[in-house]
């Protein structure tokens, strides 16, 4: 642990317990550190060579026939910031050993299906990281609140997504569900934030301002979906997201902390090193025609 950064282990104080209700999180607070958005850039800085080394295991394991894999999901309002947990936490990434994921509303050819058919390829592979922004809690959140499912339907998601977690953690997939938790009044200065500069507009939805109306629903699915779905082996944590330093700080600690966990390491090699370097040794004289 960084002892001049975190006082305490974040994945045991945001990892949702019995009885935790969302209305009594607080969405400014910064737990497990006593540190400022300077001292929290540092630290993003200081821990992203470890993250890279743990995912080069990863990936650098399964080619040896391990079949670990990370899948991390990010659910939260709009501009609560996973834009930014993507550019500063995951960007740092290998590119071989990461897939993004943007769900974006069903095609014609997904609605076709089973909410999860469009879910299930996109699950990672063997020694890979795999990043939803977004995912099939989308399909219990917004289907919920806006009344796009019948409620007997969104009954028959929270089942059919416990069932897909677990089956997909037989297999080797470590699960991490992370919910960026900001505040209605958070979220509407980032909204006029966008307005005000023109190089934002582009990430600006009118149907944000729509959303908003429905906070109290919202916060309600959330609720629900985290109790039904929460268990040992796809958990929920719950990140406060007012700082945004904070939150990207926060989620690459939960990251870390998994990887540690699942203790990649480098493969033995298959083959007789030194009589390898000989071949190359052999090789150092070679000219060019």
């Amino acid at each position: 642990m960084s002892a001049s950064f975190w006082s305490a282990e974040v994945a045991e104080l945001l990892r949702v317990g019995p009885g935790v209700r969302l209305r009594e999180i607080d969405p400014d607070s910064t737990p497990g550190t006593g540190a400022d958005r300077k001292q929290g850039e540092a630290e993003l800085a200081r821990a992203a060579q470890e993250l890279r080394e743990l995912q080069e295991k990863l990936f650098a394991q399964s080619r040896s026939g391990a079949r670990d894999r990370l899948l991390v999901v990010l659910q939260a309002m709009d501009a609560a910031g996973k834009g930014g947990i993507v550019n500063h936490v995951f960007a740092q990434l290998e590119p071989y050993g990461l897939e993004l994921t943007a769900f974006k509303a069903p095609t014609a050819q997904e609605r076709e299906h089973d909410f999860l058919w469009r879910v299930e390829s996109r699950v990672p592979g063997p020694g890979v990281i795999g990043l939803f922004d977004r995912s099939h809690y989308e399909d219990v959140l917004v289907q919920r609140v806006r009344g796009l499912a019948p409620p007997q339907e969104i009954e028959r998601r929270y089942g059919a997504i416990a069932e897909f977690e677990r089956r997909i953690a037989e297999d080797g997939v470590r699960i991490l569900k992370i919910m960026l938790h900001i505040s209605p009044e958070e979220q509407g200065e980032r909204l006029l934030a966008r307005l005000d500069d023109p190089e934002k507009h582009w990430k600006y939805n009118a149907g944000d301002v729509d959303e908003r109306a429905f906070w109290a629903e919202y916060m309600e699915a959330f609720q629900i979906a985290i109790e039904r779905t929460d268990a040992p082996h796809a958990p929920w944590f719950v990140v406060p997201a007012n700082a945004k330093w904070y939150a990207r700080a926060a989620v690459q600690r939960l990251v870390v902390t998994e990887l540690r966990r699942m203790s990649p390491d480098w493969p033995e090699a298959d083959f007789d090193v030194a009589e390898q370097r000989a071949r190359v040794e052999r090789t150092l004289d070679l000219t060019w025609p």
